[in-house]
C-alpha cells in the first residue's frame, strides 16, 4: 500500500464536458466562441507587452519567444497557443477535455505549427521549466484554486513570466457576464458559474501562498465605443503578470 499523499484533482468532469461540447465551433469567429474570438487580440496585447517587459526583448521584433519555452493551461481549442507559437516560443497546450486538444493538434497541423498538445489535470502532469506560463479565464472552472495554482507554480521556470486572466466577482460581473451575456446568447449558457469567480485579492493570496508576486492587475472592460479594451476597471474581468518571489 502506498503511502504518497494524493495529488487534488483540479478538473471539474462536468466543465471539461461543457467546453468539449463548444470544440468543433471553437475557430469560428461568428460561433458559440466568438467572444473569446473579440477577447483573444485584448489579451494579446497585454501578453506581448508583459512579455518584452519581463525578458527585455524589442517591442518591434516578430518573434520574442524565440528560444523560450510556453504552456498555456486550458488551451480550449488553441486560440491562444498559436500566436505564442507564432511569436517563436515552444509552445505546449494543456486541457482537460479531449475533444479540445483533438481540434487544437488538427487546427495547428494544418496551419504547420508543432505545438504539443496535452489531455489532462495539469495538477498530474509533471510539467516544470517553462519561461511562459498562461492560463486565460481558467481557474474560475476548476475545482481546488489552490491545488491548480501550486500547478502552475511548478510548471514556471526560474525566471519565467506567468499571465493569468479571469473574471471578478462583482455585482456588475454577475449581471453582465453571467444573467446578461449568457441569456442573449453571447456566451453558451452555463459557462460561467458567478460564485466560482475571484477577486483580485483572493487571486494574491493564493498566489502568495505558492511563493508567487502578482503584479498590478489591469481590467479587461467593454464598452459601445471601444469595444473590448484594457483599462483601469477591474469590474468584469482582470488580466495579471506574476513572477516567482525571491
Amino acid at each position: 500500500m502506498s503511502n504518497a499523499t494524493p495529488i487534488p484533482a483540479t478538473i471539474r468532469p462536468e466543465e471539461a464536458a461543457h467546453f468539449g461540447r463548444l470544440a468543433d465551433d471553437w475557430w469560428d469567429p461568428a460561433g458559440s466562441s466568438a467572444m473569446l474570438h473579440r477577447l483573444n487580440p485584448v489579451r494579446l496585447g497585454f501578453i506581448r507587452a508583459s512579455i518584452d517587459a519581463h525578458f527585455g526583448t524589442d517591442r518591434r521584433a516578430m518573434r520574442p519567444l524565440q528560444g523560450r519555452r510556453a504552456v498555456d493551461v486550458g488551451c480550449g481549442a488553441g486560440l491562444l497557443a498559436e500566436p505564442l507559437a507564432r511569436m517563436g516560443a515552444e509552445v505546449t497546450g494543456v486541457d482537460a477535455a479531449q475533444d479540445n486538444v483533438r481540434v487544437a493538434a488538427a487546427h495547428a497541423a494544418a496551419g504547420g505549427l508543432p505545438i504539443t498538445y496535452h489531455c489532462g489535470d495539469v495538477a498530474t502532469l509533471g510539467l516544470s521549466g517553462f519561461d511562459l506560463v498562461t492560463s486565460m479565464e481558467v481557474i474560475e472552472h476548476v475545482a481546488d484554486k489552490p491545488a491548480f495554482v501550486a500547478a502552475l507554480a511548478a510548471a514556471l521556470g526560474d525566471g519565467g513570466l506567468m499571465i493569468l486572466s479571469t473574471p471578478n466577482r462583482t455585482a456588475a460581473s454577475r449581471l453582465l457576464l453571467v444573467e446578461g451575456a449568457e441569456r442573449m446568447g453571447m456566451v453558451p449558457r452555463g459557462t460561467h458559474h458567478w460564485q466560482d469567480f475571484i477577486t483580485p485579492i483572493e487571486l494574491h493570496d493564493l498566489l502568495a501562498d505558492a511563493g508567487l508576486i502578482m503584479g498590478n492587475p489591469q481590467g479587461i472592460s467593454w464598452s459601445p465605443n471601444a469595444g473590448l479594451h484594457l483599462s483601469d476597471n477591474l469590474a468584469l474581468n482582470y488580466i495579471v503578470t506574476v513572477t516567482r518571489g525571491a
